[in-house]
């Protein structure tokens, strides 16, 4: 009687977890379809959102800010005796950065002033003996024409006794005398005419000799000043005053922050769609995302950087693994997004490009036309024509001076 009432009080015991396991599965399952739709959806949001827009672009955050740097040399050798600028400064285009100690400069310059004024004159000499010595040949052919009619009148009288032979011999030996000096006369004035003729005062070798001079010292004592180049800041100040420096010697930099542009270090899988001209989004860390630059590709460089590293890679060696290789890409900026937000050289920046623009080249088709520089600078010329300008009074003060000397006679 007691087996019977014990199975019946155990039945529902072990029932009972089947009848509890059941919900939690049928949960459990519903989790599960739940995360997979949502993961489907994800995966299906991406492809469309990756289709429509994400293929259209390339990013990469190796990328930095790059642009000139100019460096300041001297021409010319000598003390250093001023610095106008130092480091962080702003300096205008022509404005001095560095002057040199001018003493030996200002002795060559005031010799090859006097130089050429002595050598205009004695040029003016020159063409003022062709006049002299015209007159010369004229008084010489009248010598001559004198001696040969005194001559003539002794032969007639030589028959009636009235001379003698040796007073003939000397009417002979005036007239071979004279017709000589003629000759020496012609001679000079040919000699003359040979440093003179087809040129002028101005336009005489050696007054273009002593022209040139003149203007070799003023270029050497204009060039004891450094005139800043281009407007921008310096960096990289070396010089010291009191330094000797000599021709060529790198004295400070000057960058000009107002004509940056980007170099952008894009893998090789990442350039078969880019294209000269397509529109970039660009981020710098020094301002962050909340700071926009716009942009466009202006070309992409001819090799890796591995190809133009100074210890490029020796693949030709067996040692080689296959590594992904960047090619630096330049792309400009907007000169007025530049002027108000400043970047530096060398900061870091995030590039997005458009490839999805494929109007332009890949590279450039076409060669560089027209006689405009890329980078041109004007500050030097001034010099050359103060030189010509000084040149051209000195002439024109002693030739004023040679001609007015008579009058004042």
């Amino acid at each position: 009687m007691n087996a019977p009432s014990q199975h019946t009080q155990n039945t529902p015991s072990s029932t009972a977890p089947t009848i509890e396991a059941a919900p939690d599965s049928n949960k459990r399952r519903g989790l599960l379809i739940i995360v997979t739709t949502l993961l489907v959806l994800a995966i299906i949001v991406y492809g469309v959102w990756w289709t429509l827009v994400g293929s259209h672009y390339e990013h990469t955050e190796d990328a930095y800010a790059a642009g000139n740097v100019v460096q300041v040399t001297p021409q010319v050798a000598g003390t250093v005796v001023a610095i106008h600028a130092d480091d962080t400064d702003l300096v205008q285009a022509g404005k001095p950065l560095i002057d040199l100690d001018k003493t030996d400069a200002k002795v060559t310059l005031d010799q090859a002033e006097a130089q050429l004024a002595q050598t205009v004159r004695e040029v003016k000499v020159l063409f003022a003996n062709n006049a002299s010595l015209q007159a010369n040949i004229d008084l010489r052919n009248t010598d001559v024409d004198r001696a040969k009619s005194d001559l003539a009148r002794r032969q007639q009288l030589l028959s009636t006794g009235a001379i003698s032979s040796e007073e003939l011999e000397h009417a002979r030996s005036t007239l071979k005398t004279a017709e000589a000096a003629l000759i020496a006369a012609r001679e000079q004035l040919a000699s003359n005419h040979a440093l003179t003729e087809n040129t002028n005062v101005t336009q005489h070798p050696n007054v273009l000799r002593a022209a040139s001079k003149l203007r070799e010292a003023m270029l050497t004592y204009s060039r004891t000043n450094l005139p800043a180049p281009l407007t921008g800041y310096i960096a990289k100040r070396a010089v010291q005053v009191g330094q000797r420096i000599a021709p060529g010697t790198p004295l400070l930099s000057i960058v000009p922050l107002n004509s940056l542009w980007v170099d952008a270090n894009f893998k090789e899988v990442q350039l078969a769609h880019m294209r000269i001209g397509q529109d970039v989004v660009l981020h710098s860390d020094l301002y962050g995302s909340d700071v926009e630059f716009h942009g466009k590709v202006l070309g992409m460089s001819a090799g890796t950087g591995s190809a133009f590293a100074l210890l490029p890679a020796q693949n030709a060696s067996g040692n080689w693994i296959k590594v992904v290789q960047r090619v630096p890409v330049r792309i400009s900026l907007d000169p007025k997004e530049l002027s108000e937000h400043p970047l530096r050289i060398g900061v870091s920046m995030q590039v997005q490009v458009n490839i999805s623009q494929q109007q332009g080249a890949p590279i450039a088709a076409t060669p560089k036309v027209g006689d405009t520089p890329v980078y041109q600078t004007t500050v030097f010329e001034q010099a050359a024509k103060d030189a010509d300008q000084r040149i051209a009074q000195i002439i024109n003060a002693n030739l004023a001076t040679t001609a007015a000397s008579p009058k004042a006679k």
